[in-house]
């Protein structure tokens, strides 16, 4: 794994389009239980270098119910995001995920998570890459529809603070489907 992480972690195919230059982000480890696919990182998180560094990060976790040092245990929590550098900025917030990094990288690392029982698909790019064709026709169909894809994925909203409109009109995601993450969570976890 450690060496797969390096390689990761040293990887440049996309620097052309990398308007900060490369930087991924990655955090995994053999016996992780959880993993979580998010999009990619954000600004801060590229100057921090450390996964779900910000907002969103502290959103998310409170969904979790999570602690810092459950959330940064790689042991346990494995962050993988579909684009693991900064992608840039676009007209109405940062661009996609770069789409070589998922193709390259995720099924490398998922092989060598063996003990994985959870996986949390954060926003629509994660959610189309791995539920493919069973994934609805919106973001808000798919995470409404969560338990066709129990127990092994749970698809989510992204967390960013941009979302508050998501979540304001879909009250249902806060009072049904945190409950079911929470509680899926803290069972992968224990």
């Amino acid at each position: 794994m450690e060496e797969l992480l390096t390689s990761i972690r040293s990887c440049e195919i996309c620097k052309e389009h990398l308007e900060l230059g490369p930087n991924p982000i990655v955090a995994a480890h053999p016996e992780a239980r959880v993993v979580i696919i998010g999009q990619a990182p954000g600004t801060k998180v590229h100057k921090t270098s450390v996964p779900w560094d910000d907002p969103s990060g502290r959103q998310l976790r409170d969904w979790l119910q999570c602690s810092d040092e459950v959330f940064y245990n790689p042991k346990q929590v494995a962050l993988v995001p579909m684009g693991f550098c900064y992608p840039g900025k676009g007209k109405t917030g940062d661009l996609p995920p770069r789409p070589e990094c998922a193709p390259e990288w995720h099924k490398k690392l998922l092989s060598k998570m063996p003990n994985l029982q959870l996986v949390i698909l954060i926003g629509m790019y994660a959610q189309k890459y791995y539920l493919k064709d069973k994934a609805k026709k919106t973001l808000t169909e798919t995470v409404r529809n969560y338990q066709d894809y129990t127990p092994t994925y749970i698809p989510l909203p992204h967390p960013s603070p941009r979302n508050r409109f998501w979540l304001t009109k879909n009250p249902w995601f806060t009072e049904e489907i945190v409950p079911v993450l929470r509680d899926a969570f803290a069972k992968a976890v224990s």
